[in-house]
C-alpha cells in the first residue's frame, strides 16, 4: 500500500520502494526529490540552504496538496497503479507545469529510473508540454535561437556550450533541473523530457511568480548571486593571443596611456608558463613579473594572467599531484584528456584538496606578487575527445556529476582569494553550471569564429546566460578565430562587434588574429605562437576613432553599469536582459531575440548583418525614447526604422534618462 504523509515540512509518497519528497525552498518555491530504495541525499550542488518556511500541507485519500505562498504542488495517486502524478500551479489556480501521467494504457512512467548493472542509474523526468509556450535561459548554446521551446539541447559542457539547467516559462514559473549528470533535454511540443545519463535520485527546483524579474530573484536567493562587480570590471579589457614576453605586453600597455585611451585590464595568456600545470611564468620570457606587474599598477591596469586546468606529463607538478590522487582519472586506457602541446590530463576541482593544492601554487607565483583576476580557462574542460564516459572525478563519475566541473573550478579560486581577505572577486571562465555565479564567474563565450553568423549567436548567447543566473558575461570581441586586422570585410565585423561588446556585462576585445607569428626559446624549441596584432590602432586610424569613441562611451555610462552591477549582485538581476524582461505585458517583446535591454533605462539594437547601415527597432509603448545618436525623441508603442553609419549602434533611453549620454556615441 502506497502511503502519502506530511513529514516534518515536506509532502512525501512512498511506494513500491519510491520516496517522493516535494518541501518548500524559498519563497514560492519547491524542491522536488525522488529515489529508488534508498535515503533522498542532500546534495548542495547549485542550491543553498533557505531559511523554513511555513507550508500549507493537505492529505486525503488518494491526493496531497502542498502550498509554498504562490506556489502549491498536488500529488495524485491512482486507484489502480498507485503512481503517483505531480501538477503545480500558481496562486491563481492556473497551471504551470504538470507531469505527463501514464497515457492509460502505454503504462508509462513520469519518474522512470532504468538502472544500471552495478549502481546508480538512467533518469527519464517528462512532463506534458504546452506547444504555445516559450522557453529561455538553459546556459549558451552556438544557436541563434533564444526561446529555447522546440529545441533538444546536450546537457553537458563543450568550447563554448554552457550547460546551466535553469529555464524560464513565459507561463510565469521558473525550472532549474538540479542535476549535474550528462545528459539531455527535449523541451518537444508533445513532451518535456529531462534525462541524466547516470544519477542516485531526481532533484529539481521549481518557482513561482508574476514576472520574470520575480522568477530571477528567486532563482538568485536559491542559487546564489555575484560578488560585487569591482570598478576595473566595468571599463575596457585589452586582450590578444598571445602577448608572448614581459616587454611586449608592458610596451602595449604603455601605448593605451601615450594614446590617453581609458584601459582598466590587460590579459597575459596561455603558455607564459613553461609547461601546462606548472601555474608560474616563464623565466626566460617574463624575467620579472613582480616588476610588470607593479608597472601596471602605477597606470591604474590590473593584469589578469590566465591559468589552465590541463596537467601535462612532463609537468614540474604532476608526478607529485598524481601520487596524492589531485588528477582525473580515466575509466579506461591511458590517463590522458587532452592532447595539445603534449599529453595532459586535468586537475581535480571536485576534490577539496586538489583546489587547495593548485591554489597554493597559483598564490605563491601569482597572487602574492599582486594579481587578483584570474582566466581560468578551459573551464568544460575540454577534452580532445568528449568520451564523457571515460572519466571519474573525486566527486563521481564524470556522467554522474561532470557539469559542476566549471563551477568547482571558479570556486577554487573564489575561496583561496576570498580567504587571503580580497573582496569583489572576478575570474573569467570559458564555461559555468548553475551557482557558478556566486563564485565571481564572468564567463565568456568560447573560442567562436569571427563571421557574422557566429556574431549574431552571441546576442543569443548572453541572454540566456542572463536568464540562467549568470549575469557577468562576455564575449571575444571580433571573434577568436579567422580574422586579419589588414582585412577590411574583417575590420567592418570587428567596429560592429566592438559597438556591441560596449553594451555587454564585461567589454573585452580577444581573438588570434591571422598571420601568427613564430616564437622560439633560447634551446631553439618551437613554443606556442602569438597571433598578429589586436589593439585598437591595429585596424586602420578611422576605425581606430570609432573604438576608442566607444571605449570613452563605455566610460561615461560607468555610473550606470556599476548601478546594474549592484541590481546583479543585491537582487541577482541578468545585466542584458531580453526585451520581455522589462516589458512582459507586451506579447510581441517575448519574441525579439535581435535587440534587448542592458539594464532597465536603455534598449539596444546592435548592427548584425554585413553591410548594413540601418536597421529597425522597436520602441515598447508606456515611455518616450531618446536616440543616443542624435536626441531624437520617439513616441513608444511603434517600429521605427533608422540610420546607423559604421560608427554608429542603435541605442535609446526611455523617458529622458541619461541626458548626460546624449550625442556621445
Amino acid at each position: 500500500m502506497y502511503t502519502m504523509s506530511q513529514e516534518g515540512n515536506a509532502l512525501v509518497y512512498r511506494w513500491d520502494g519510491e520516496v517522493l519528497s516535494v518541501e518548500p525552498w524559498g519563497a514560492n518555491s519547491f524542491r522536488v526529490r525522488s529515489t529508488i530504495l534508498g535515503e533522498l541525499e542532500d546534495t548542495d550542488y547549485a542550491l543553498l540552504v533557505q531559511e523554513p518556511a511555513e507550508a500549507e500541507i493537505c492529505v486525503e485519500e488518494y491526493r496531497g496538496v502542498i502550498t509554498n505562498g504562490k506556489i502549491t504542488a498536488v500529488l495524485e495517486v491512482s486507484s489502480w497503479s498507485k503512481k503517483c502524478d505531480i501538477s503545480f500551479y500558481n496562486q491563481n489556480g492556473k497551471l504551470l507545469l504538470k507531469e505527463a501521467g501514464e497515457g492509460g494504457a502505454l503504462n508509462k512512467k513520469n519518474r522512470f529510473f532504468k538502472p544500471i548493472i552495478g549502481g546508480d542509474f538512467h533518469l527519464t523526468v517528462t512532463f506534458a508540454s504546452e506547444p504555445s509556450e516559450k522557453l529561455f535561459g538553459m546556459g549558451q548554446y552556438q544557436q541563434d535561437i533564444l526561446n529555447v521551446k522546440n529545441c533538444n539541447l546536450e546537457l553537458a559542457h563543450r568550447n563554448s556550450q554552457a550547460s546551466v539547467p535553469f529555464v524560464l516559462s513565459d507561463q510565469g514559473y521558473g525550472f532549474l533541473w538540479h542535476n549535474p549528470a550528462v545528459g539531455r533535454v527535449s523541451f518537444a511540443s508533445n513532451t518535456t523530457e529531462w534525462y541524466a545519463e547516470s544519477t542516485k535520485q531526481m532533484d529539481y527546483w521549481i518557482t513561482a511568480g508574476d514576472t520574470p524579474d520575480e522568477i530571477e530573484q528567486a532563482y538568485g536567493n536559491a542559487t546564489g548571486k555575484v560578488p560585487m562587480m569591482p570598478e576595473y570590471g566595468m571599463g575596457f579589457w585589452q586582450c590578444k593571443l598571445r602577448y608572448w614576453n614581459q616587454e611586449q605586453l608592458l610596451k602595449v600597455a604603455r601605448e593605451y596611456k601615450e594614446r590617453n585611451i581609458p584601459i582598466d585590464v590587460i590579459v597575459c595568456d596561455f603558455f607564459h608558463w613553461p609547461k601546462m600545470g606548472d601555474f608560474r611564468f616563464d623565466e626566460e620570457f617574463f624575467p620579472d613579473p613582480g616588476a610588470m606587474v607593479k608597472e601596471l599598477k602605477e597606470m591604474g591596469i590590473e593584469l589578469m594572467v590566465s591559468v589552465w586546468p590541463q596537467i601535462d606529463w612532463k609537468s614540474e607538478n604532476y608526478e607529485e599531484m598524481k601520487q596524492k590522487g589531485l588528477l582525473v582519472k580515466a575509466e579506461k586506457g591511458v590517463d590522458i584528456a587532452m592532447l595539445y602541446n603534449g599529453n595532459s590530463t586535468f586537475y581535480d576541482a571536485t576534490n577539496p584538496r586538489s583546489r587547495a593544492y593548485v591554489w597554493d601554487k597559483c598564490r605563491k607565483n601569482y597572487y602574492d606578487l599582486g594579481i587578483k583576476v584570474f582566466w581560468l580557462d578551459e573551464a568544460e574542460p575540454e577534452y580532445s575527445g568528449y568520451d564523457f564516459d571515460n572519466y571519474r572525478y573525486h566527486q563521481g563519475t564524470n556522467a554522474q556529476i561532470g557539469n559542476i566541473y566549471p563551477q568547482a573550478y571558479a570556486r577554487t579560486f573564489y575561496e583561496g582569494q576570498t580567504q587571503e581577505g580580497q573582496e569583489n572577486v572576478v575570474n573569467l571562465l570559458r564555461c559555468a553550471w548553475a551557482g557558478s555565479q556566486r563564485y565571481g564567474a564572468l564567463v565568456w563565450s568560447g573560442d567562436i569564429h569571427s563571421d557574422w553568423q557566429t556574431f549574431r549567436r552571441q546576442v543569443c548567447a548572453g541572454l540566456n546566460m542572463g536568464i540562467a543566473g549568470i549575469p557577468w558575461w562576455t564575449t571575444d570581441i571580433g571573434g577568436f578565430s579567422g580574422g586579419n586586422p589588414e582585412d577590411e570585410a574583417f575590420r567592418r565585423l570587428l567596429v560592429r562587434w566592438f559597438e556591441w561588446g560596449t553594451f555587454c556585462p564585461v567589454m573585452r576585445l580577444h581573438g588570434d588574429r591571422v598571420p601568427s607569428q613564430r616564437v622560439v626559446n633560447k634551446a631553439g624549441e618551437v613554443m606556442q605562437p602569438t597571433g598578429a596584432d589586436n589593439e585598437v590602432w591595429s585596424y586602420g586610424d578611422e576605425n581606430c576613432d570609432t573604438l576608442v569613441k566607444y571605449i570613452r562611451f563605455r566610460e561615461a555610462m560607468r555610473p550606470y553599469t556599476r548601478k546594474l552591477m549592484e541590481e546583479a549582485h543585491t537582487l541577482g538581476r541578468p545585466v542584458m536582459r531580453p526585451m520581455f524582461y522589462e516589458f512582459p505585458e507586451q506579447k510581441c517583446c517575448w519574441d525579439m531575440k535581435e535587440q534587448y535591454m542592458y539594464g532597465s533605462d536603455m534598449l539596444v539594437a546592435p548592427v548584425l548583418y554585413e553591410d548594413s547601415c540601418e536597421r529597425e527597432v522597436y520602441l515598447p509603448e508606456g515611455s518616450k525614447w531618446s536616440f543616443l545618436h542624435d536626441g531624437s525623441v520617439y513616441e513608444g508603442g511603434q517600429t521605427v526604422r533608422v540610420q546607423a553609419a559604421l560608427d554608429v549602434i542603435p541605442v535609446f533611453v526611455r523617458d529622458g534618462r541619461l541626458p548626460e549620454l546624449i550625442g556621445l556615441i
